[in-house]
């Protein structure tokens, strides 16, 4: 039995992080502190003194635990570390939990690539990034490289060259410069990539001053296709920059973060302004889970999240205010970035108008948002309503699980089932299932396997929650829902009725079944067809469940299948055991990487010895 007050008295007065838990075990919220003994202690102190976030925290907390660390800059790392992780219910947080795309550039290879990316590694790459708004990642790509012929390719470009193999048709049609031809100067290449370093990194005008002096060269040489070419660069460019509003009379880089805090609710808005030479480059916003805490406890928690993911760190970062750990955080910024780094909260002037400008611009994005999701919810509402409706039932059905079987001719049988909660897609529920007991392209049996190891499997976990074996967030499929949907007629729809009688278990099936064209037109329930109306909300609805049960499901198959055909051939390799096959297909996910890997990269794998690694790469490059 954990004693708070007993744990309480041993708290060391060092630097370090603790880790507040509810009565489930769970991580409710991460904290640093410069003395884990004073912080801790004041949590359950008097609370009339505590914020009414601090006041409903406390009275969920059963358990903590700390970690003590060499210096309080080593408490903030591990913090944003265990927050990121754990995503605790009591910390303001990045609403989205969804990694957000960069830009590569590919600069440890010989011919660089630029493209987009949602991991984040450590692998000598440049990053730029990240971006929120996805049409401005790829408006920019497609700008890079109408300006630079570069290659878009995987393939291995010295392998290439030494099989002869044809260029391929960007080389043709002059979008790519064709390294794979042998009659690339790496040296010329890679003049191009740190040009578009320079496009990413703002500074347009050195760029366009290095363009307009090529042009002339070649002018003067009468070389005039290459001056051709350097004067639509420069003429591009030139309109780029002429786009991008003048901001600050400084010529640096700075950030500037707004944070407009919503009323009423429990989130609120980071806007973040990159300014690179004085110029607006790239906006983007963030959404916060926050509740009551203060305009500068979200600053705070906004710029640990925020900046441990970024691939460029600034010279200088205005906020609104300053914020209580404000040296720490610029001497963990300054490690970042590699030196110094400024946080300021400027009283009077541009820069203090710079940030009044991100704070209007948070307001007006917290606004849109706001409407977006209401109208949004509202409209499922009425989905659900309607549902309802039709199927008489006594409420709107909260959570509706979908299911869908695929196969091809009975070879890797899967199962799929998706969650939607209030009418939203609920992907952290989502399950699926390999069919063990049916043997071929047996549908109706397949769905009974399914249906059979999804309830029995959540009867079980019931029971364990009951009997306090189990906590609720341990189990997967303890949640039962309000409404089954089955991809299907109704022998699919008979096949898991069976089940749930098995079972005793009382939850409406309907069966989705589509027409002779291979779209979704209604329902079966209870052995009765509701055609619904085309133009329908629900319809549209019901549609949206079923391409994703069925979307699920084949993702998965391909998936064995994939699995199936990379261990085959890996196989054939002398020292490839079972491990190191799995440790192979999870390092690089595809045949197509593994094979234009180096032995460096091969060796990098968990398991693999530089014999393996050889080995590996004479086979595929043999």
């Amino acid at each position: 039995m954990f004693d708070i007050k007993e744990q309480l008295a041993l708290l060391p007065d060092k630097p370090g992080v603790y880790l507040m838990k509810d009565k489930e075990e769970t991580i409710i919220y991460v904290g640093k502190a410069i003395s884990l003994k004073n912080r801790v202690r004041q949590y359950f102190q008097s609370l009339k003194n505590q914020t009414t976030k601090v006041q409903a925290m406390v009275s969920h907390i059963v358990s903590f635990e700390y970690i003590v660390t060499d210096s309080e800059l080593e408490a903030l790392i591990l913090e944003c570390n265990l927050i990121k992780k754990n995503r605790p219910k009591y910390n303001v947080l990045l609403r989205d939990d969804k990694s957000y795309p960069y830009i590569k550039i590919t600069v440890n290879e010989e011919f660089p690539r630029v493209f987009k990316t949602r991991q984040f590694v450590k692998d000598k790459a440049k990053y730029f990034g990240p971006y929120t708004n996805g049409g401005a990642l790829k408006e920019t790509l497609e700008v890079i490289h109408k300006l630079f012929p570069i290659r878009t390719c995987r393939r291995n470009i010295r392998q290439s060259i030494e099989k002869k193999e044809r260029p391929c048709l960007y080389y043709h049609i002059k979008k790519c410069v064709g390294p794979c031809t042998g009659n690339v100067d790496v040296q010329s290449y890679r003049q191009m990539i740190d040009e578009i370093i320079l496009f990413l990194s703002g500074k347009q005008d050195e760029l366009i001053r290095k363009i307009e002096s090529k042009m002339k060269e070649a002018a003067k040489e009468m070389d005039f296709e290459n001056a051709a070419v350097y004067r639509d660069q420069f003429m591009a460019l030139q309109n780029i920059v002429e786009k991008q509003k003048v901001l600050s009379t400084e010529q640096i880089d700075q950030d500037v973060i707004g944070i407009y805090k919503g009323e009423d609710t429990e989130r609120s808005c980071a806007q973040v302004f990159f300014i690179r030479q004085g110029k607006l480059l790239q906006r983007e916003h963030f959404m916060l889970e926050t509740s009551k805490e203060s305009t500068g406890e979200i600053i705070s928690s906004f710029l640990k999240q925020f900046y441990s993911e970024v691939a460029f760190i600034p010279k200088e970062i205005l906020i609104q205010e300053k914020v209580e750990d404000q040296n720490i955080l610029e001497e963990w910024l300054t490690q970042k970035r590699g030196n110094r780094v400024k946080l300021k909260a400027p009283q009077k002037g541009e820069k203090k108008s710079l940030v009044e400008m991100a704070t209007k611009n948070a307001q007006v994005t917290m606004v849109q948002v706001e409407e977006a999701n209401k109208k949004e919810k509202d409209q499922r509402d009425t989905v659900l309503r309607q549902l309802q409706h039709v199927l008489e039932l006594d409420a709107p059905p909260m959570r509706i699980e979908a299911f869908d079987i695929s196969n091809i001719q009975g070879v890797e049988s899967v199962g799929s089932m998706v969650v939607f909660e209030e009418g939203k897609a609920a992907r952290k529920h989502y399950r699926r299932f390999k069919i063990k007991t049916v043997q071929g392209a047996n549908d109706y049996a397949s769905m009974e396997e399914v249906i059979n190891r999804r309830f029995t499997r959540g009867l079980k976990e019931t029971k364990d929650i009951i009997d306090k074996t189990m906590t609720i967030n341990e189990g997967k499929f303890a949640i039962f829902p309000d409404v089954i949907m089955i991809d299907g007629g109704a022998g699919q729809v008979s096949s898991a009725q069976k089940v749930l009688d098995q079972l005793n278990i009382d939850i409406p099936i309907c069966g989705m079944v589509k027409d002779d064209k291979h779209r979704t037109r209604g329902l079966i329930y209870k052995g009765e067809e509701f055609v619904l109306d085309k133009a329908s909300p629900l319809l549209r609805f019901i549609a949206k469940m079923q391409d994703e049960a069925h979307r699920f499901a084949i993702n998965y198959h391909r998936s064995l299948r994939k699995d199936k055909t990379l261990n085959s051939i890996l196989e054939e390799i002398p020292g490839i055991g079972e491990k190191r096959r799995q440790a192979l297909m999870k390092h690089f996910k595809s045949l197509d990487k593994m094979k234009i890997a180096s032995v460096e990269e091969l060796t990098e794998v968990e398991g693999i010895t530089s014999v393996n690694a050889k080995s590996i790469y004479e086979f595929f490059n043999k």
